[in-house]
This record gives C-alpha cells, sequence and structure tokens, in this order.
C-alpha cells in the first residue's frame, strides 16, 4: 500500500495542532489487514480522552482532502504517548532535568542495563543520571536504549 511520508502528514496537521491547543508528538502508520493512522499528542499539563476527540474531530475532514493512503480505507486514531512514553525530543530531556528518570542501556554497565536516578544533564549526544550519592554515570545517548518519566505507583 502506497502511503504519503508521515512528515508530510504530521506537517499538514500541525496548524491545525496549534490551533486546538496540542503538539504532535509523532506520527505511525501501520499497514496490514487493518490499516491505521495514529497521530500521537502532547501538551503542558497532559492530554485526556476529550481532547483526544476534539484533535480527532479537528483533523478528520481535513485528512480526507489530503488524502493519505491515495484512496484506501484507514482508521484514524488519536491518542496520547503515555505516561510511561519513551523520550524522543530535545523537549522531552530537557523538561526533566533534576526529575527522576528510568534509563535503560543497550550494553552492560557494572552487570546492570536498568537504571533509575535524577537527570542531571542533557547535551544532545549524552546524558548525567544520579543513579545514588555514590554514583554519577555519563551515558551516551548512542548507548541508550530507551529514557523515560520515573512513574512511583506508591
Amino acid at each position: 500500500m502506497k502511503i504519503k511520508q508521515v512528515e508530510e502528514i504530521k506537517e499538514f496537521l500541525t496548524p491545525i495542532a496549534n490551533q486546538v491547543g496540542v503538539e504532535i508528538a509523532e506520527v505511525e502508520f501501520k499497514q496490514g489487514k487493518n490499516p491505521a493512522l495514529t497521530v500521537y499528542i502532547d501538551k503542558d499539563g497532559g492530554i485526556d480522552l476529550d481532547l483526544c476527540e476534539k484533535f480527532h474531530n479537528a483533523i478528520f475532514d481535513p485528512l480526507d482532502e489530503l488524502d493519505p493512503t491515495f484512496g484506501v480505507a484507514y482508521t484514524l486514531n488519536v491518542s496520547s504517548l503515555g505516561i510511561d512514553r519513551p523520550f524522543k525530543t530535545e523537549k522531552d530531556y530537557l523538561s526533566h532535568i533534576d526529575k527522576k528518570v528510568e534509563v535503560k542501556t543497550k550494553n552492560s554497565i557494572k552487570g546492570k542495563k536498568f537504571f533509575d536516578g535524577i537527570l542531571l544533564k542533557y547535551d544532545g549526544k549524552n546524558i548525567v543520571v544520579k543513579v545514588d550519592e555514590k554514583t554519577t554515570l555519563s551515558l551516551e545517548l548512542k548507548n541508550v536504549e530507551k529514557v523515560n518519566e520515573y512513574i512511583d505507583f506508591e
């Protein structure tokens, strides 16, 4: 199935997102038996179901005009990335400086691949995480599989 580039779709939808007061975090298209276009949105203060519905309604007709699948039917989904979403943008990292994060590394460090601690620094290529009073890790992002906000379920 031929589809338009997700960057083209994101660029097309960005002015609508701005009007609704959200940011498009990611656009994803899954092909197969039931093709689906999912637009992930974000906003300071969080996303709720009403905001997802409002944005869905705002983009439904304009997407028909853009015709991202060249006439093939698809399901349109609008969602938040979720509370445990991985950091992808500079904004994700910078907004979590001095906050607790979870880090999964590609290779073991001191026998571990999972760490949690306070994100002290981000420079686009590296992060620094204070794991405990005695341990601070400086990690190259190319060696990090995932960073996300620490979620305390207690």
